[in-house]
């Protein structure tokens, strides 16, 4: 009889450290996804205009020399600011903030040549959407600038929307999707909101909705 109970207690506690090991194993998976998505979206952003600057500000260095140096100038900010967002996301944060990608979306888009219509507020939007919305203008801009061959682009904010539009072709990407899309997919059902993308005549629409 003791020996029954023995091995039933023994039993117990390997469902028991099986379940915990699953649970851990599961834990990990999730980070390095949750890492992966987090390193994508911030360096291929990053990256995209750090590119752009450069080319813009050689093409300027024989015409232009002072503005070149301007650009040269906001090339090393936006490197240094690359590697504080690099260094934020190996240490968990994901503070991005709305307005703050308003700002780095203007500058990107005007260092592509590419008009840029934005908000002048983010007050209309509900704090618990804020950084969902980030995410969005971050995602929509860089798609913008590296796929669309746009002369215009155009984000809308609304309380319950966020949407970035643009007048060239209407595409996502060579495949037609990424682990960007993919990620802002996550984090707008996290928040029940959904992702919608739309071909224009011409352009193309990213909009993240509530409900």
């Amino acid at each position: 009889m003791l020996a029954t109970g023995l091995r039933a207690v023994i039993s117990r506690n390997v469902d028991l450290l099986v379940a915990y090991e699953e649970n851990a194993r599961l834990a990990v998976d999730n980070e390095r996804t949750r890492f992966a998505r987090d390193l994508h979206d911030i360096l291929g952003h990053s990256l995209t205009v750090i590119t752009v600057e450069a080319e813009l500000a050689q093409k300027l260095l024989r015409v232009d020399p002072d503005r070149a140096e301007a650009e040269l100038a906001d090339l090393e900010r936006l490197s240094r600011d690359a590697l504080f967002d690099v260094r934020r996301a190996v240490e968990g944060y994901r503070d991005i903030t709305l307005p703050g990608e308003l700002v780095r979306a203007r500058a990107a888009l005007e260092a592509a040549e590419i008009e840029p219509t934005l908000p002048h507020s983010t007050e209309e939007v509900p704090s618990d959407l804020r950084e969902l919305f980030a995410w969005t203008v971050r995602e929509g801009v860089t798609n913008v600038i590296r796929h669309s061959g746009a002369h215009h682009c155009e984000v809308r904010l609304t309380a319950g929307s966020a949407e970035v539009r643009d007048d060239g072709r209407a595409e996502l990407g060579p495949t037609g999707h990424g682990n960007g899309l993919a990620g802002l997919r996550e984090r707008a059902a996290a928040v029940g909101a959904k992702v919608v993308t739309q071909e224009l005549r011409p352009g193309f629409s990213l909009r993240v909705v509530r409900g």
